[in-house]
């Protein structure tokens, strides 16, 4: 084939086709290696500081309109926990995804749904009998249980669901 001919695998795609944003591949863990403990660290705190936010801004909105402190830290939990799985799994950990990953995930988040919203509902069962205000006891009660649940989450992702090999 001459340098000047057209090649006729380009000549049978659509014009359509050439238009559209193609996709980009991110460099992910099984391609690179991971970053290090402490560059996993800092941002596994900075999206749990986001998600953080995302968990309590919807707590308090969900008890301001009337909603069971226990059942709304159930929706603001897993809110949050979907937000940061999202972020770890590719900024984090730089992972792909995969079913076993995600189920392994799922029954992690399951034991730290479980850690999270017990704890904050005996905290707030105790705390609110001490005299201190609404905000101060969601407060209190929120730090413990995300402190816990946070500290289980990123051990048991770094050394079992995100570990590469």
């Amino acid at each position: 084939m001459s340098e000047h001919a057209p090649d006729p695998a380009l000549a049978a795609r659509s014009p359509q086709h050439d238009d559209l944003p193609q996709p980009i591949e991110l460099p992910l863990a099984d391609r690179v290696s991971a970053l290090p403990l402490r560059g996993q660290l800092v941002r596994f705190v900075a999206t749990g500081g986001l998600s953080a936010i995302v968990d309590f801004g919807l707590l308090t909105l969900l008890m301001a309109a009337g909603l069971g402190h226990t059942s709304a830290k159930a929706l603001s939990f897993l809110a949050g926990t979907t937000t940061a799985y999202g972020i770890n799994r590719r900024w984090t950990f730089r992972a792909e995804a995969s079913t076993r990953r995600f189920g392994a995930i799922v029954a992690l988040y399951a034991a730290t749904f479980a850690v999270q919203v017990g704890l904050f509902s005996l905290c707030f069962t105790a705390l609110t009998g001490a005299g201190w205000t609404l905000l101060t006891v969601q407060i209190v009660s929120f730090v413990i249980a995300q402190g816990v649940a946070t500290t289980v989450n990123f051990v048991v992702q770094r050394t079992l669901i995100f570990r590469v090999r």
